[in-house]
């Protein structure tokens, strides 16, 4: 079967009945779970993004705070799915300014677990990736946005740059 374009899409759906839309929605929400939390976000959560920022803020202050710290596999890997969470959120909401606080947050609380970043390539890689993101999304904002993400971003930045020499060949 071949998936119909987006604009056939739309023009069926707009002359669908309201009725016949809200029982596509649903059987849609039915089939994904990204698809249920999409509509989740879309029809609570959307009209409020200060709240829905604080409640990821939230969720990801929790996974920082169980962090297996024992081996620095087990941090790449919550790592790792936590930017996976932040980006699925990013596309749900789809406003730059939410995307620079979740990943500002992400960086700030990196920064502060404890966890050695410029030890391992990998962590490293990660938040050096984050900030290239935030710099990609902020010359695109308006300059007084630019100013007031810009400090925090600078002290993330030194963070960054203030690696061991050598210290990624060691193994432990």
């Amino acid at each position: 079967m071949k998936a119909a374009t987006i604009h056939e899409i739309k023009q069926e759906l707009l002359a669908s009945k309201p009725a016949r839309l809200t029982e596509l929605t649903l059987r849609l929400a039915r089939f994904k779970k990204e698809n249920k939390e999409l509509l989740t976000y879309l029809l609570f959560e959307a009209h409020d993004e200060q709240g829905f920022i604080s409640g990821i803020r939230i969720e990801i202050d929790e996974m920082f705070s169980t962090i297996n710290l024992s081996q620095l596999y087990f941090a790449k890997k919550t790592l790792r799915k936590m930017v996976r969470i932040i980006n699925k959120y990013c596309r749900y909401s789809g406003i730059k300014e939410t995307e620079i606080e979740l990943r500002l947050h992400f960086c700030l609380n990196l920064k502060d677990s404890g966890i050695p970043i410029g030890q391992n390539p990998v962590i490293s890689n990660l938040y050096q990736n984050q900030l290239k993101k935030i710099n990609s999304l902020l010359k695109t904002l308006h300059e007084d946005l630019q100013h007031d993400y810009r400090k925090d971003l600078i002290q993330l930045e030194e963070v960054g740059e203030k690696k061991r020499p050598g210290s990624i060949f060691r193994r432990r």
